[in-house]
This record gives structure tokens, sequence and C-alpha cells, in this order.
């Protein structure tokens, strides 16, 4: 068992840890449910949305897991990396942007489509949204399934700050986490920068985590 499952218990939090310690809550479960039972679902063109450090990544890695595909980021999409999507019956795009280069994004989804493969792709905003030139991608992007990972509840909150102490080999009372969940903002970034200012407050001042230094890093 890892640490951050062993103070998890010592807390007498619900364990809901799946998969690579993927944090299963009411904000993620429709994604991960989706990930998890790849093999039932009928959805070959798959559009995985959330904010940056919301689990995109953890979830490709746990669909990897099971089904053997290649991932790369997105913008290093080149042909290359084109011909070698070929040899794969699953292909993630990681962190689609308007600077992916929309003639090869263009092959790659017509590659897809015509051999019967699954595409994955992970953005921060709806791929349909994202502006760009070629109007057969706009249509083509339309047809992806969309999923979202909304901003964390309060369990996963909770997880969330747990875990990013934990990362840093902090551990601090339940009372301070529970201070922090009700008063930091609703965010999967907004999260991870506050843990890094309470940790280099603690480390500036070189004195534990308290409500002091807590208060501080919110503003108070």
């Amino acid at each position: 068992m890892n640490k951050l499952n062993q103070l998890l218990l010592g807390f007498d939090f619900e364990q809901n840890f799946k998969n690579l310690d993927f944090y299963v809550s009411k904000s993620n479960i429709h994604v991960y449910d989706l990930i998890d039972n790849w093999k039932i679902k009928s959805q070959r063109f798959l559009n995985i949305v959330g904010d940056k450090f919301s689990g995109k990544t953890h979830l490709i890695n746990i669909f990897l897991e099971k089904n053997r595909g290649l991932k790369f980021q997105a913008n290093d999409l080149d042909d290359h990396l084109l011909k070698k999507t070929k040899i794969y019956e699953n292909v993630i795009l990681e962190d689609l942007t308007s600077n992916t280069n929309e003639e090869l994004l263009y092959s790659l989804i017509n590659t897809i489509e015509s051999e019967n493969k699954n595409l994955i792709i992970t953005s921060r905003i709806p791929i349909s949204n994202i502006n760009f030139k070629l109007s057969d991608i706009q249509s083509r992007l339309k047809n992806f399934f969309l999923t979202k990972i909304e901003n964390p509840d309060d369990d996963l909150m909770f997880a969330l700050i747990l875990k990013n102490l934990s990362d840093r080999q902090i551990i601090i009372d339940k009372k301070l986490i529970d201070y922090i969940t009700k008063r930091v903002v609703r965010s999967y970034s907004k999260i991870f920068d506050f843990i890094y200012k309470i940790d280099q407050l603690s480390l500036k001042k070189k004195k534990s985590i308290d409500f002091k230094i807590i208060k501080e890093a919110l503003g108070d």
C-alpha cells in the first residue's frame, strides 16, 4: 500500500483509488467508467476534456494498461508519427490545440476512420471549439464523443490536496486540510499552485505548515 493510501486510511477517508492511484469521485467517474470499459463501448472517436492537472493523462495511462496503443503530444504530430500510427489499433493525442498541424491531423482522422481504429484526443476545451482553419477538420471534430472531467467535488478536493502534500513528503493535521478544502479555489491547477505556495512559505519561514501560513497563502 502506498503512502497516499495509508494517509487516506489514517484520516478514515473512503478508499476510491483505482488503477495507478487514480481517485474516482462524482467529478470524474463517468469518464473513468468510459475508459475502463472501453471494449463494451461503441465510441471510436473520443474527446476527453479537462483542466490542467485534472487527470486526463492519468486516465489515458489507465486505458493503455488494458489496451495496446500509441500516445503522443498532439503538437508533436509529424509524418513519422503519422506513419507509426498505422500499426496501432488505438491512437491517443494529448493536449490538442490550434497549433497542431491541421493537414496531418486531418490525414490521421481519415486513416483512423478508414481502418476502423480508435482515436482518443485530450484537450482543455472541446476540440469542436478549437479554431482550426480547415473546414473539413472542423466538421470531423464535431463527430467526436465528448466527455468532460468536471471541477473537483469535496471528496476529490480532499484527495487532491492530500496527494499534493504527500508528493512533497508533507503531513499535516486533517483540520488544516478541511480548512484548505473549504477555501481554496475549486480548480485542479489552483490546488496544485496553492500547495506549492504553502510549501514554499513553510521552507522560507523554516516552520511547519499551520493556519497562519495557510491564511497567508490564501491572502486572508
